[in-house]
């Protein structure tokens, strides 16, 4: 075990980060483990904390099988080979794609209360989740954040594999991680605490003083 928790999770990250001090950051954190992570990157680097919000479309038949996702403002990403392989009809995959987006609506509000979204046009996004497993969510919230413009995409995180290294280097321009070990398996392995963040410490955490526009 290397983390204490998630605040001693991202006070190491944000560690690992400082060299973005002083740009245009918007630090993004995906629900709702890697909210605890990123507050704790966007205060060291005194920017704006948003979530990053991502709903995998799987296929109906295999739900692991991401054959896209979806992001707010009507922001879609598709895997064209899955879709392909699938050979889903196109009104079966939009079906499945509202029912997604539905969920993302919902989470929205609950997360942001009537709060716009903070605008990423131009920016640097830095994605921050609480450890990478498969990389499936953090590669579409990567792809999400740079369809709302981003300038720039910093993915990051306390531990990924090490494969993430070169695994993911087609989604962000930049990698920043605390461990990345050989044969790693589950995330929560590397916390001391790694209790389930709940919906109401995301909303206190994403409360009035934690965004700029």
């Amino acid at each position: 075990m290397t983390f204490r928790d998630r605040v001693d999770a991202g006070q190491q990250l944000a560690r690992r980060l400082q060299h973005l001090a002083g740009e245009d950051v918007v630090v993004l954190g995906l629900p709702r483990g890697g909210v605890p992570v990123a507050a704790e990157v966007a205060r060291a680097l005194g920017a704006p904390l948003d979530v990053v919000l991502v709903r995998k479309v799987g296929l109906p038949s295999q739900p692991e099988l991401a054959m896209g996702a979806v992001g707010e403002d009507g922001v879609t990403v598709v895997n064209e080979q899955v879709v392909q392989l699938a050979s889903m009809a196109p009104e079966r995959r939009e079906a499945v794609e509202a029912r997604e987006r539905r969920e993302l609506e919902r989470r929205a509000e609950l997360y942001r209360r009537g709060r716009a979204r903070t605008a990423l046009a131009g920016r640097t996004a830095v994605v921050v989740d609480d450890g990478i497993a498969t990389g499936a969510t953090a590669r579409a919230a990567c792809a999400v954040v740079r369809a709302h413009g981003a300038r720039r995409v910093v993915l990051a995180a306390p531990v990924a594999p090490v494969e993430a290294l070169t695994s993911m280097g087609d989604v962000a321009d930049e990698l920043v991680f605390v461990e990345t070990p050989v044969g790693m398996d589950a995330v929560g392995r590397w916390y001391r605490d790694f209790s389930p963040t709940s919906d109401d410490e995301v909303v206190r955490l994403l409360g009035p003083g934690s965004q700029r526009t």
